[in-house]
């Protein structure tokens, strides 16, 4: 009897013990280790903590899952519509899964479709998935509940909750005016907990070129890091990912005519990190500084997300600097006078083609005189042939003496040997510049000229029925190109030894075949600029014969 009274009082014990514990003594959180940014400024984890403040919790306690067996909601898919775009954007992460372009077709045909500037796969994460305290894709996207959208100054807001099985709560803000391309995005980190929680904020972008084709100038993501715009093919990166740390200005994704970035709003230094996840998909994750968030409070993190064509313009209106992302390289400085002038003329003439005969025209005049000076010299030179001939053989044993003899003669015919080449290596910066301009300005992505030229970004094509091997169809203006460059050089005196104007006779068939695969605008340029310079020619050429 004294035995069972015993064990009776043991199992008595034991069940108020664990039934105080259970009710009345709160769960300890579980002791893991804490993952947390690196601080931008020294490369070391920080937090922001109150020194009062208990010990915050690891923020890989947020790796917390629904029970087993839960059913989880299946994210709806929330159209917005604007003059500019048509989004949609999903339940399940708050992320973009469509953005498209209302002023812009996806390919010349006019029933192509807007474009579309996000291309996933099955299976791809979406652009603006956002995460606290763990790594993007540690966990599931949150699933957020969103709210009718409302109309407040001239846009549309849309605002989600979501709250993850740890007890953390995410508030995200979507602002979409309706003039611009640049949206607004504040997320509102809420610690419902009764513990402080310690974490980073990660906004991820993912995306796939934006066109089928390539690109010549450049695809992949960049950024502005303490004021330097940096650049990264999208194939540099397959070689391993990259990190930038400091004052990140913007970080995106881009083409030659579109982009789609992000601008932090909310602190000083952030990290952005690029990778390639399969054979061309472009993750971006930009990283901000750990926060201790206590009990019961909140952190807001504000972005700006500019999805839209590579305009000045629009990239201006939108401000951080996003003009930036276009990029004419050492030709900036005569690029963008260029890029202005041609929009300029386009205004009055509603014609790209007419503009950039124009602007040929323009640049012609600007460089006549020195031109005119160099055809001048090149005439001259090619009387002195004769006596160059016989100064060659006279001196043929002294190559030194012949040097004296041949200066003495262009100082006595007042002529620079170099006086014809002048003209075209000051020309050729101009040249590169407006090749930069036509090959990476969006005005003239399907802007059409005239008959069979309907795209002067693209190559020129004349279709005559079936194919023809490795051009497809007749290029018309390139061939017109490399006829006036030949009849150009015949009119040209020849200056040169023999061998040497053998050489040249070549070069209207280099020419040729190099810009078969060029943007016909450029092409059309180079043809008008030929016909110029043969007026010119001409006209040097009856003077000297008069």
């Amino acid at each position: 009897m004294d035995t069972q009274r015993m064990f009776l009082a043991i199992f008595l014990s034991l069940a108020i013990l664990l039934g105080y514990q259970y009710f009345f003594v709160p769960t300890p959180p579980p002791a893991t280790e804490s993952i947390v940014a690196s601080s931008p400024e020294n490369g070391k984890t920080e937090g922001k903590s109150v020194a009062s403040a208990p010990a915050p919790v690891a923020a890989a306690s947020l790796l917390a899952t629904a029970p087993a067996g839960a059913s989880v909601r299946q994210g709806r898919e929330i159209p917005v519509t604007t003059s500019l775009y048509s989004a949609v954007v999903t339940e399940s992460g708050g992320m973009l899964k469509s953005f498209q372009l209302k002023n812009y077709r996806e390919d010349l045909a006019k029933d192509s479709g807007e474009k579309e500037l996000l291309r996933p796969k099955n299976g791809d994460n979406l652009p603006l998935n956002f995460s606290w305290g763990v790594e993007p894709g540690t966990i599931p996207p949150v699933v957020y509940v969103a709210a009718p959208i409302k109309e407040e100054d001239g846009g549309k807001v849309l605002t989600m909750r979501g709250k993850l099985p740890s007890g953390l709560e995410i508030v995200r803000t979507m602002r979409f005016g309706d003039q611009q391309y640049l949206l607004d995005l504040t997320i509102e980190v809420i610690n419902t907990t009764a513990t402080p929680l310690q974490g980073a904020p990660y906004l991820t972008l993912d995306n796939r070129p934006f066109a089928k084709e390539s690109s010549m100038v450049f695809v992949g993501p960049a950024l502005i890091k303490d004021g330097v715009l940096e650049e990264i093919k999208a194939t540099d990166l397959k070689k391993g990912s990259r990190s930038f740390t400091g004052k990140i200005s913007w970080a995106a994704y881009e083409d030659n005519y579109f982009l789609c970035g992000i601008v932090p709003q909310t602190g000083d230094q952030h990290t952005a990190h690029f990778s390639v996840q399969d054979e061309d998909r472009v993750t971006t994750v930009l990283a901000g500084a750990s926060d201790v968030i206590q009990p019961g409070q909140s952190q807001q993190y504000s972005y700006s997300v500019y999805c839209g064509p590579k305009t000045m313009a629009a990239l201006k209106s939108a401000g951080h600097e996003l003009e930036r992302s276009i990029n004419f390289g050492w030709f900036d400085v005569m690029a963008k006078p260029t890029l202005y002038l041609l929009k300029f003329l386009h205004g009055y003439v509603g014609n790209y083609g007419v503009a950039i005969i124009l602007v040929t025209v323009f640049i012609k005049l600007l460089f006549w005189p020195i031109s005119q000076k160099g055809m001048k010299s090149m005439k001259t030179m090619q009387k002195l042939q004769p006596k160059m001939a016989k100064l060659r053989e006279k001196f043929k044993d002294d190559k030194q003496l012949q040097q004296q003899e041949m200066i003495k003669l262009y100082q006595t015919y007042k002529v620079n040997p170099v006086g014809g080449c002048l003209p075209m290596v000051i020309q050729i910066p101009v040249f590169f510049a407006l090749y930069k301009v036509l090959l990476q300005t969006i005005e003239l992505r399907h802007a059409p000229f005239f008959l069979w030229i309907t795209d002067l970004s693209a190559p020129d094509r004349l279709a005559i029925g079936f194919d023809l091997p490795f051009v497809g169809g007749i290029p018309v203006l390139t061939l017109l190109m490399g006829a006036t460059m030949f009849l150009q050089q015949k009119m040209t005196p020849a200056t040169g030894d023999p061998t040497q104007q053998k050489v040249m006779m070549f070069m209207p068939l280099i020419f040729t075949f190099m810009f078969l695969n060029f943007a016909s605008g450029l092409v059309l340029y180079w043809f008008v600029n030929n016909l110029l310079s043969i007026g010119q020619q001409y006209l040097v050429n009856r003077q000297e014969t008069a």
